[in-house]
């Protein structure tokens, strides 16, 4: 069983339903969908190193996270049930100033494993030593762009040693050498960033050709303050200094009105809906999906941090988005569950730039196996919607990555290693805050 998960192998998948339809997968050493269908089987077979019988598993693209800060899986449960405001700096900031690299390390390597075993393929990370949550995306085997979190709080010294943090992070990645992992600036908020720095960001995005991810109007206070201040809306704000780009991911989105819907889907930036954490800590607003689909804006989907949502889940995400939008603009029709799906695997795919997040010829093996005999599969009258409205990421079978397999019939090696270092930085990290 183990040299199944030692490295990428030309893969056989078998026996497996996409679309509908019984069918089977060839992957080569690469990495890449070679062949998908029903006759797969009998013109690959000899190229196979190894064969995976999919027991009749629903076959998806591997789930994309597009906002995330996932280290913080170890303030999970730290602190909940707060006003926002009050949650920031009465209880994360305060932990947050003892983190370490080793705890973003086991934090980064505990959300891994919580992604892979719920079919997450790929995320997109903003926090701290994130040369540490480089090195454990690599050993994990998944794909990640990840962002220091650029806050200069309007501060000339500060931003000067923000842009060398956001240097320094894009160098590291590039000496990496892998194909798995990106860098992207992340200019943290309006709020926690100076007009100068967000500038800084939006050139710097632009001379190394990688992308910009950033919280964008999750509150009210942010859009009311930022009209006071710089007399226009934050997308308005944000176009203004260059952030606005096809290579942006924009997270929460809340606040925004219809000219803002535009402006974004103007620039074809990227959206990250985050229900679970907006409902969670009540923002009072849903992001406005249908106006910005409509504006040509890429809708897609993320968890936030595990302080604020409390887990990685992204079929749990993706059942709150369509629930969430139904409710908040009290119409049953928007956001239907294969919208859903799509924001969860191709349209999230698109905003990081690894494939098209399809099961096609030609696309990165990405790939994951849904049991169809979980009770949540049961009867399958319509898969979509049973992956959407009655699925959790416990149904999810087998985790591929680039060709990789990384969870085979729920097992992944290294799993009690992982849970034992992320529980030990855990407790460290709140035993050093206390006594400071």
């Amino acid at each position: 069983m183990d040299e199944i998960f030692a490295k990428k192998r030309s893969l056989l998948i078998t026996n497996v339903v996409s679309g509908g339809k019984k069918t089977d997968i060839f992957v080569d050493d690469t990495g890449t969908i070679r062949a998908v269908g029903p006759n797969v089987r009998a013109d690959h077979k000899g190229e196979a190193d190894v064969m995976i019988d999919g027991d009749g598993a629903i076959a998806l693209p591997g789930l994309v996270n597009t906002h995330t800060h996932a280290a913080m899986t170890l303030l999970r449960g730290y602190a909940d049930d707060m006003i926002l405001q009050d949650w920031l700096s009465q209880k994360i900031w305060p932990l947050e100033a003892h983190l370490t690299g080793r705890d973003v390390y086991w934090g980064t390597k505990l959300a891994c494993l919580e992604m892979i075993r719920s079919g997450t393929t790929a995320f997109n990370d903003m926090y701290f030593f994130m040369d540490e949550a480089a090195r454990a995306a690599d050993e994990a085997g998944i794909r990640a762009v990840l962002s220091y979190g650029f806050i200069d709080l309007f501060n000339d010294e500060k931003r000067e040693n923000e842009c060398k943090a956001t240097e320094k992070l894009a160098a590291h990645v590039r000496t990496m050498n892998n194909p798995r992992i990106k860098t992207a600036v992340g200019p943290h908020a309006i709020y926690t960033v100076s007009p100068q720095g967000l500038k800084w960001c939006a050139e710097f995005a632009q001379e190394q050709k990688i992308g910009v991810h950033i919280h964008l109007s999750e509150t009210e206070k942010e859009v009311t303050d930022c009209v006071a201040q710089h007399g226009k809306r934050p997308a308005a704000h944000l176009e203004d200094c260059g952030i606005l780009t096809p290579r942006t991911i924009a997270a929460h989105c809340c606040w925004l009105d219809e000219a803002e819907c535009s402006l974004l889907g103007k620039h074809k930036v990227s959206v990250s809906h985050n229900p679970v954490s907006n409902m969670k800590l009540a923002t009072n607003r849903a992001m406005p999906y249908a106006t910005l689909a409509a504006a040509g804006a890429n809708t897609c989907l993320g968890t936030d941090g595990c302080a604020s949502n409390n887990n990685l889940d992204m079929f749990e995400e993706a059942k709150t988005a369509a629930l969430l939008q139904k409710f908040f603009w009290n119409n049953p029709t928007v956001l239907p569950a294969a919208e859903a799906l799509q924001m969860a695997t191709a349209n999230g795919a698109k905003a990081l730039g690894f494939g098209t997040g399809t099961l096609t010829a030609g696309a990165p093996a990405d790939i994951i196996l849904i049991s169809a005999r979980a009770a949540c599969n049961i009867p399958l009258h319509n898969a979509t919607s049973n992956l959407i409205y009655a699925c959790s990421g416990g149904a999810v079978e087998t985790t591929i990555c680039e060709g990789r397999v990384l969870m085979l019939n729920r097992e992944i090696p290294g799993e009690e290693a992982i849970l034992d270092g992320a529980a030990s930085a855990a407790s460290d990290l709140v035993k050093r805050a206390q006594s400071a």
